[in-house]
């Protein structure tokens, strides 16, 4: 499981450094291998090479036939791109993604649980203050297992 926050700085070639602490358990589990893809809040997803597999099935056996699905299938499988960690622990990520997700220099990974986000340092700060501030994480339209959980 991948947790934390994390700020880096992209170097000229577009590479990231990981974290010290995660490279390890990254090296047992895909060797370095990894996935980035984009997301629809515009900051890009890494995933363990093993993990970008499974999301990978589920994609596949969703019916294309609904708009909604195919353009979901397109953003994540279409934008996926392979990277492995070197030995100094840099990763690159690729210019089409750094462009999606307006990365320059100042970065955020945000571990998720089986990945890690990726975000523009300013985007991340502002979704911050946004949760802050109380948009999005209280009120109407929570789903009910995010509404009923008790931390």
């Amino acid at each position: 499981m991948f947790r934390g926050v994390a700020n880096l700085n992209l170097d000229s070639k577009g590479r990231i450094a990981m974290p010290t602490r995660h490279r390890e358990p990254l090296m047992e589990l895909c060797g370095g291998r990894m996935v980035v893809t984009v997301d629809p809040d515009r900051c890009l997803l890494i995933y363990p090479f093993p993990e970008w597999v499974e999301i990978e099935r589920k994609l596949n056996r969703l019916s294309n036939l609904n708009p909604r699905t195919r353009d979901l299938q397109r953003l994540l499988v279409g934008h996926a791109t392979e990277s492995d960690m070197d030995g100094q622990g840099r990763m690159l990520v690729a210019p089409a993604l750094r462009r999606f997700a307006d990365l320059e220099k100042k970065v955020v990974l945000i571990g998720q649980f089986n990945k890690f986000e990726l975000w523009d340092e300013a985007r991340w700060e502002a979704k911050c203050e946004a949760w802050r501030s109380g948009e999005g994480l209280t009120g109407e339209g929570l789903p009910e297992d995010l509404a009923n959980l008790s931390l």
